[in-house]
C-alpha cells in the first residue's frame, strides 16, 4: 500500500463514505485533532514505566483511532446501501468512558486531595502529560462546534471530556510518584 495517493494535492480529502472535503473543514480539524493527541499520547508513553499507567495509554491510543473513524464517518455514510455499518469496527462506547473514571478513582486514592488549583509542569514527563491534556480539550473544542453543525455521535464528547480529565489526574499521579512538587497556582494581588 502506498502512503501518498496524490488525491489531496489540491487542498481536499476523502471522508468515510467517499465524501470530499477541504483539508480545513471541522470534520478533518476534529480527527486531525485526536491524532494529534495520539502522538502526544505515544511521547508520554516513551516516558513512562509503570505497566499498568503503560496498557492504560495503549488501549486509550486504540480508542482514539476508533475516535477518529467514527469522526471521519458523516452520519449520513455510517450505513452502507445493503444496510451494513460502513465502520466495520467496535465503536467508543459507554463502558470506555466508565475504564476511565475507574482508572481516575484509583489514582486519586493514592495522591494527595486537590485544594488548589496546580500550575501544570515540574519535569518532561508531567509537562507532556498536560501538554496531551490541553490537546485533548482542543480536540473536544473542535468536537463540540462540529456537533452544532452536523450530527456526531455524543459518546464521542463524553469519552473527550472523560480523557482530559484521566490526563489531569494522570499528571498529578506522575507527579507524587516522581518526587515532584506541585506548583499551586496563586493569584497575585494588584496593587
Amino acid at each position: 500500500m502506498k502512503i501518498y495517493t496524490k488525491t489531496g494535492d489540491k487542498g481536499s480529502t476523502g471522508l468515510y463514505g467517499g465524501t470530499r472535503v477541504s483539508k480545513y473543514d471541522l470534520r478533518i480539524e476534529a480527527y486531525g485533532t485526536i491524532d494529534e493527541l495520539n502522538a502526544h499520547l505515544g511521547l508520554l508513553k516513551a516516558q513512562i514505566i509503570d505497566e499498568l499507567v503503560l496498557l492504560e495509554l495503549l488501549k486509550i491510543q486504540n480508542d482514539l483511532f476508533t475516535l477518529g473513524a467514527m469522526l471521519a464517518t458523516p452520519k449520513e455514510k455510517e450505513i452502507l446501501k445493503s444496510g451494513k455499518e460502513r465502520l466495520n469496527i467496535p465503536k467508543i462506547t459507554l463502558d470506555d468512558v466508565l475504564l476511565l473514571e475507574a482508572s481516575m478513582d484509583q489514582m486519586n486514592e493514592s495522591i494527595p486531595e486537590m485544594k488548589y488549583f496546580v500550575l501544570p509542569g515540574g519535569s518532561v514527563l508531567v509537562s507532556n502529560c498536560h501538554i496531551a491534556r490541553c490537546v485533548c480539550r482542543r480536540a473536544e473544542r473542535i468536537s463540540v462546534a462540529l456537533s452544532e453543525r452536523e450530527e456526531i455521535d455524543p459518546i464521542v464528547l463524553t469519552y473527550q471530556n472523560r480523557l482530559s480529565d484521566y490526563l489531569f489526574v494522570l499528571a498529578r499521579k506522575l507527579t507524587y510518584e516522581n518526587n515532584i512538587e506541585e506548583t499551586p497556582w496563586i493569584p497575585s494581588k494588584k496593587s
